[in-house]
Formats: C-alpha cells, structure tokens, sequence
C-alpha cells in the first residue's frame, strides 16, 4: 500500500485486483482499486455503518476482476477467548450459504470496526484486534477461500492487515475520506441508494426505554399481568383476551395512521410514544404472548396497514422495560416480519436478531431470521396469512374456492398442531432450501455476541417460513397452573418468579429475575449470494 492507501490490493487470482461494485444499473458500476477506496465502500454494501462488528463480504471472479457478492456481519466479542468461535462461525456462514447456491465465493474482504475505548487511541484498536484479524483468515483459510484483504477501521482511520511489509501502513492509519465525497457516494446518491446511520441508531428505535417514563411503564405491565394471565392461561377466556387485545392493536394502528408525519426517526418515534399510553402498551405486549393473537396481528403487513403496524411494533418493543425483556420478543418478531415483507431486510434480521436475543427459544423470529438470510421470498408466508383472514372474515367464500373448512377463530393449538405463520415458513424454506441446513447457528452462547441455540418450542403454525427442519429441543415449561404440554400461550404472559428450592410452584404469576436481553445476532447475511 502507497502513500494514502492508493496502491491496488489483492494479489490472488483476481488479476488486477479491481473489485467492481454493482448499483442498480449497468450504468451505475464503481471499480475499486485501493484499500481506501474499499474502507469507503463498506456502508454502502451493508445499508448501515457498522459498529464493533466483524464483516465478511464475498468476492466473485468476473472476466479477471472482483465482483461483490454476499454480506455476512457479526458483533466482536468483549473476551478474547470467544474471537475464534466468532471467526468460525461467520466464516462458515457466509461461505456454506453461498456454496449451497452454487456461487461459491473466490476470495473474501474482511473488514474489523470498532470505536477506541476510553484512554485507548485507534492504532491501539488496530493492534488490540490483529490476533482476531488472522484468526479469521485461518477460518476463511481451512474452507478455501483466502482473505486478500482485511482492514481495520477505527477512529475515522483504517489499517489493513495484508501488508507486505512492516512499512505498508504508518503508525497512525490511513485517513478515511470525509462521508459522502467519494466517487462511490456520488454514484450511490445518484442511483437513490441511501445509507441509514449506524446500526446504534437503528436498534435505539427497537431497545426498551431507560428513562425515567420506564417505572410508570413496568408499574402498567405489573397490573396488566395480574388482570390478563390468569384469563389468558384459562383456556375458556383466553379467546376473548384475543379478541380484546386486537381490537386494542386496531384502534392504535388507527390513531398511529392518522397522526401527522413528522420528519426524521428519532421525532417519529417520540410522536408514536406520545400516542400510545402505558396502560395500553401493557395490555398489547401481554396479549401478544399468545401465538394465535400474534399470528393474527402479523396479518397487518402490507399495503395502507403495514406502515402503522410497524410502528407500533417497534413502540410495544420499546416498552418491553425492566424485568419484561423476554417478552420483547413478540413486537420485535412483529416488527421483523412486517419490515421484511414491505422490503426492508436491513431492519428485518436486525429486529429478528434482537427478538431472539430477548428469547433464543422463539421459534417464529428464528425461522423469519434465517429465511431473511437465506433470500426467501415472503410472499408464500403473505399468502398464507391472507388465506387465514379470508377464511376467518368470509368462511363461506374460502370454503367454494378450496374445498375446505375455514379454521376456527382464536381456536386453542395443542401441543402437536402445526399451523399459522410458523409452518409455513418451514414448508416454504423446506422447497427453496433443498437438503440446506442453513448458515450455522453457534453452539451454545455464540462467543461474547448473546447468540444462543434457538430449539424449537412446541407447536407450530402454518404460515411461517421454516427454512430448515427444526431441531429437537425443549419446549419452555409455564409455570402457574397450566401445564407446559397443554394448549395455552407460547410462554406465559406474566412474569414468573423464580421458585426456592423445595417450592411446589406458585399459582399467581410473579415477577421473572431481571435480566436485561443481549441483542446481538448470530451472523446478518445479505447481499447476491448470502
């Protein structure tokens, strides 16, 4: 690398070591030729500036020159000691997703940012994250697939740790080129691509409060649950909490779609937490503990509806405050689905990933993350749920066009019934993915990122895309008086607390141990290929 980081990378087989970036056109193709170049191109191939995050970007030959293909991002872990299981498996994903496409990468970028800590300079980080930056190529290594460059970026300054020499890049970094003044930026503008901040700002939309309203919001959650789970985990009334709770959800998704815009995210959000009052928010996140009535409530994603309803998932999961992170789960699965079925797969995995670091057993945000990762198309799970809101709102209209009886509404689902959105999904990815078992899912706690094995729970329904078959695993047990094999919610609605040794069980839900939900995702993949 030259003066300023001008001097071509990549000495493999890509010839020229030109990597072309393709935009929405043939007119709107960039060739990168440097490592600065490539350090700037990094939020425009992932939508979003990465923050502490390890990324992989596959490269594919094309008449001797580099063409991007898939996308694969991962948190860094804070303990060392959990780097190579990080490095494993963002490699394997990445390059086992594209294999079983047949697009099989030639090469890999591998790109290491994170922000000094305090007292801490950036070269400090470059060094700090050096082992990381060869264990990783040692990973890409043993699949095949060389590393031809990888680079830190950190403090507004980037490294590459494929120098030839010790004199490749000086002491303090090569300057990164202030944003929006590269050739790729004018080129990205001009083709409407748009990069949306950083992925901090993103989740703040989705992360529960921690400001003073959040006790008012936990007090509201704490007499919803006493008022709504004992109706809840009763099955004769539990269908008329359903009914209740999306009456609910409609007339805020009326008053949410009346609103007047406002501009920016952090102004629209604020406007959506204004109206939406605590006592309302409690009784929506309790409600939507139950599949049926989140399976339901997914069918708000499209058209006039699927705007509003995103909004106020992302509201319900920014009251999912305190001792109630688990229940954070359902708004964000909400949230996923509906932005990945109106095109926003950015925010898609990013609220999926969250929804399975609030609960790791949640079978729906599993099998929507990974169809998002495995570029399934939605529209088989759309299908199903339009099927379901026909047949429940015109049973004899379906019944002539099919054959068959509609389903009942809000009917209680044992334990062995598959049907709603969950099965779905696994039908669709079961076609689409033949023989797939999809990117790889760490084993146990994904090293320092949250990413924990996400076992099946139970049932599931029939409209969720399953890209894989579900494994085997335990079905979370609800405690109180309803037994965990009977039909009843995906998990119980109230918080419960946690027995002392000997205790036969409490009968009245109580309060969970606090436990603030990691929200970091086992490996985001996007792009061609990923």
């Amino acid at each position: 690398m030259g003066p300023s980081g001008t001097e071509p990378f990549g000495s493999g087989s890509l010839g020229s070591g030109d990597i072309t970036y393709d935009g929405t056109g043939p007119n709107h193709q960039i060739t990168l030729r440097t490592p600065a170049e490539l350090a700037d191109a990094l939020p425009y191939l992932l939508g979003y500036r990465p923050e502490d995050s390890i990324v992989l970007v596959a490269l594919h030959d094309r008449d001797s020159r580099g063409r991007f293909g898939g996308r694969a991002r991962v948190g860094i872990p804070a303990d060392r000691d959990d780097w190579p299981e990080a490095a494993r498996q963002l490699a394997r994903g990445l390059i086992r997703g594209s294999e079983r496409r047949g697009v099989m990468p030639e090469q890999l970028v591998a790109f290491l940012c994170q922000e000094p800590a305090n007292g801490e300079t950036a070269r400090e980080v470059a060094r700090r994250l050096q082992p990381l930056a060869q264990t990783l190529r040692e990973e890409c290594g043993f699949l095949d697939v060389p590393v031809i460059e990888a680079l830190c970026i950190s403090d507004g300054r980037f490294w590459s740790y494929c120098c030839p020499t010790d004199r490749c890049c000086p002491d303090e970094g090569w300057p990164m080129g202030l944003p929006g003044t590269s050739v790729l930026a004018a080129a990205a503008a001009y083709a409407g691509l748009q990069v949306r901040g950083s992925l901090k700002e993103l989740r703040a939309r989705l992360l529960p409060w921690e400001t003073s309203a959040a006790r008012a919001q936990e007090s509201a959650l704490d007499a919803a649950g006493r008022a709504l789970v004992p109706r809840i985990l009763d099955e004769v009334s539990r269908a008329g909490v359903a009914e209740e709770t999306l009456e609910l959800a409609g007339r805020v998704l009326g008053r949410f779609a009346d609103a007047p815009a406002v501009s920016g995210a952090v102004a629209a959000d604020l406007r959506d937490d204004r109206l939406l009052d605590d006592g309302e928010a409690a009784s929506l996140i309790l409600g939507l503990q139950d599949r049926t009535t989140r399976d339901r409530a997914a069918e708000w994603m499209e058209g006039d509806e699927a705007a509003p309803a995103l909004r106020l998932w992302r509201a319900l999961a920014r009251r999912c405050v305190g001792p109630y992170g688990e229940h954070a789960a359902a708004p964000l699965t909400l949230a996923g689905w509906v932005a990945w079925s109106s095109g926003d797969g950015l925010e898609a995995r990013e609220a999926l990933a969250m929804a399975l670091g609030a609960d790791p057993d949640y079978l729906f945000a599993r099998l929507l993350h990974q169809a998002c990762n495995e570029g399934l198309d939605p529209e088989s799970v759309r299908r199903c749920l339009r099927a379901e809101r026909t047949g429940r709102l015109h049973p004899a209209e379906q019944e002539a066009e099919t054959g068959e009886e509609p389903p009942e509404t809000a009917a209680p689902r044992s334990s062995g019934e598959q049907n709603g959105p969950e099965a779905e999904a696994e039908a669709q990815g079961a076609k689409d993915v033949k023989s797939a078992k999809g990117p790889e899912a760490p084993e146990g706690v994904a090293p320092g990122t949250g990413a924990e094995r996400h076992p099946a729970p139970g049932p599931r329904s029939r409209c969720a895309p399953a890209v894989v078959a579900a494994p085997s695993g335990r079905r979370r047990r609800v405690r109180g008086t309803a037994a965990a094999s009977g039909p009843g919610p995906a998990r119980p609605p109230g918080r419960t607390r946690p027995r002392a040794t000997g205790a036969t069980g409490a009968t009245d839900p109580g309060r969970r141990a606090r436990r603030r939900p990691t929200h970091e995702p086992q490996p985001d993949l996007s792009g061609d290929d990923a």
